[in-house]
């Protein structure tokens, strides 16, 4: 009986001090997180995920291990990742961005894939409806109405016919915008004029050769601009054409302005989603969800070096004014 008591004592005496060491158990949760690239949209969508995660109960060192890689923008590697990951058997994965969550759902039927910052789900394969999936896929989409962009445009740039557009057409987010921006500008006495960039490097070359030939440059959120996007800025600034974004992080960067989604908030919502899977519920039966919050800021600097003069009431409306 004492040789069984002692036995006891020492065993919680043991589980104690691992807890607080903050080894992990069976028990504990497994969040893989993967992003196509770095930049700070992304980025915020990955921190709000792991804000949200410890707003749920599962804190990194506590009761929850969190791995996360970035593919460099290269979907080769977001493959080579998503093909670890499965391996690894989370619980969950996170993929930010379409390339990375387009390789997770391609490789795997089963694990739980929580997909963010992806424009248009459906089109690009990740599921079928944004209602309950039935599968193992589920997110949060930074889909916007394309009307309001059309509108910012029109606000800042008023006398704009001629749009141009730098995006990488391998990307399924940014496909579908020049799509649906082909079939709205024209209903505002507008064209649009595309200029590929395949890859980050080509960015500025690309937006150089839409010199002469737009009057404003409209970006949506492409990865591959997003990432070089002083690229982009320093064209505009030096041809003194217009830089109108949806994402507002690109406004710090350059952009005159941007209404666009909080990309931290996004990813909150995402990682809510994510706590529900890890407490139990299926990934097919939650729906997806959309951004549920829009912010406009506006860069008067960037205004000044472009060619624009902004009103004041323009200005005051901004929930962001970079100074």
């Amino acid at each position: 009986m004492v040789k069984a008591k002692l036995t006891t004592v020492l065993s919680a005496a043991f589980l104690s001090a691992m807890l607080s060491t903050g080894t992990t158990f069976a028990a504990d949760k497994f969040v893989a997180v993967t992003a196509i690239v770095e930049h700070p949209a992304l980025d915020a969508v990955r921190d709000g995920v792991k804000e949200a995660l410890i707003k749920e109960g599962f804190e990194e060192g506590k009761n929850l291990k969190w791995r996360y890689q970035s593919a460099q923008g290269n979907t080769g590697t977001a493959a080579q990742i998503a093909r670890q990951f499965i391996g690894e058997k989370p619980d969950a994965i996170v993929a930010i961005g379409t390339p990375s969550a387009q390789a997770l759902v391609a490789a795997t039927k089963t694990i739980p894939i929580v997909y963010s910052a992806v424009t248009d789900p459906i089109a690009a394969q990740l599921v079928k409806s944004l209602d309950g999936s039935g599968t193992n896929v589920t997110g949060s989409s930074d889909a916007l109405e394309l009307e309001k962009q059309v509108d910012l445009i029109k606000q800042v740039v008023p006398q704009a016919k001629r749009v141009g557009i730098v995006y990488n057409p391998g990307e399924a987010n940014s496909s579908v915008v020049v799509k649906q921006l082909k079939e709205l500008l024209p209903k505002s006495g507008m064209t649009l004029v595309e200029a590929s960039a395949p890859r980050s490097v080509d960015v500025g070359s690309a937006a150089r050769s839409l010199v002469g030939k737009v009057d404003v440059i409209y970006t949506n959120t492409d990865n591959n601009v997003v990432s070089a996007y002083e690229a982009l800025a320093k064209v505009g600034n030096e041809s003194r054409i217009p830089l109108i974004a949806a994402d507002t992080d690109s406004v710090k960067r350059g952009a005159i302005a941007a209404l666009g989604v909080s990309y931290k908030g996004l990813g909150e919502q995402a990682g809510v989603i994510v706590a529900r899977i890890l407490k139990g519920e299926k990934p097919g039966d939650i729906p997806s969800e959309t951004a549920k919050v829009l912010e406009l800021f506006v860069n008067p600097a960037a205004a000044q070096k472009q060619g624009v003069k902004l009103s004041d009431e323009f200005i005051k409306s901004a929930k962001v004014v970079v100074k």
